[in-house]
């Protein structure tokens, strides 16, 4: 069985009700955290989940709304921990120096915890290792896998599976359909995908907005990713433009529009059982 809880199904645009883009998935006594979206800790407190409970955190990409609060993770790991416990961060290239940029712009403050606490004597520990394709994590029966994927001019990006016990789940990041995404989801269970209402946007006389259209999956296009994989529940998040009470219906119509399998949206804290 795999646990995934949708932490943030927001987007890069401010919305009161949703958290920016994560996915936390819980297997085989592991707990991975998928992006660092605005607000992660506090959706991750809600579903029980803390920054020193963490066994990994993996980036899709490196675009802001996705890595908006890596900083928090690596503070509240550091400043929670009794003694150095590393967050293991996984991430496609761009990843070390993201950090680096993190820890200078932290140095303040770590400077102050420093001199303040005589139990806390190390720097936050990062171990970041960059892959873009092939096995990532590989432990007590867990098996997580990179794949790149296209949010080009964005790039790298990643995709990874997670596979425990027979079982596996998929997690697209922002995507359109390529080939690196349709190796993952091959006889995957689950596939959690970001998606756009291309129906939607293209209505809206704002090219910043219409920009998205060239580089996101709709959500016809990630019905379409799940079925040629033969997956059997497609999970939809990072809704653009966000999801409104009394519109999931027309949502899920769509994506049954191509795929005759399970389909799960929801708001922040949704949680599916796979396997």
């Amino acid at each position: 069985m795999i646990h995934v809880t949708l932490l943030g199904t927001g987007s890069p645009l401010v919305d009161p009700n949703r958290a920016g883009p994560a996915t936390l998935v819980r297997v085989g006594g592991s707990t991975f955290l998928f992006d660092c979206g605005r607000g992660v800790l506090m959706r991750a407190a809600a579903a029980g989940a803390a920054a020193n409970q963490l066994t990994a955190t993996l980036l899709t990409h490196l675009h802001s709304d996705h890595i908006t609060d890596l900083n928090d993770v690596i503070t509240s790991r550091w400043v929670t921990s009794f003694a150095p416990d590393p967050l293991r961060l996984f991430g496609p290239p761009g990843t070390a120096a993201v950090v680096d940029g993190l820890l200078q712009f932290l140095r303040p403050d770590i400077t102050y915890r420093l001199d303040h606490h005589a139990d806390l004597s190390w720097d936050p520990p990062v171990e970041v290792a960059e892959a873009v394709d092939g096995v990532v994590f590989e432990e007590g029966g867990v098996r997580i896998l990179a794949a790149p994927t296209d949010h080009r001019p964005v790039h790298p990006t990643v995709g990874y599976r997670i596979e425990h016990e027979g079982v596996a789940v998929v997690i697209a990041g922002d995507t359109v359909p390529c080939e690196g995404l349709d190796r993952l989801c091959d006889g995957a269970d689950a596939l959690v995908h970001t998606v756009i209402r291309a129906d939607l946007v293209e209505g809206l006389p704002i090219q910043r907005l219409q920009d998205i259209l060239d580089y996101h999956s709709s959500v016809e296009q990630a019905a379409q990713t799940a079925a040629r994989g033969g997956v059997s529940t497609l999970v939809l998040t990072h809704y653009v433009p966000p999801l409104q009470p009394g519109t999931e219906d027309e949502w899920r119509a769509r994506a049954a529009e191509h795929f005759g399998g399970t389909i799960e949206l929801g708001d922040d804290l949704h949680e599916v059982q796979v396997g």
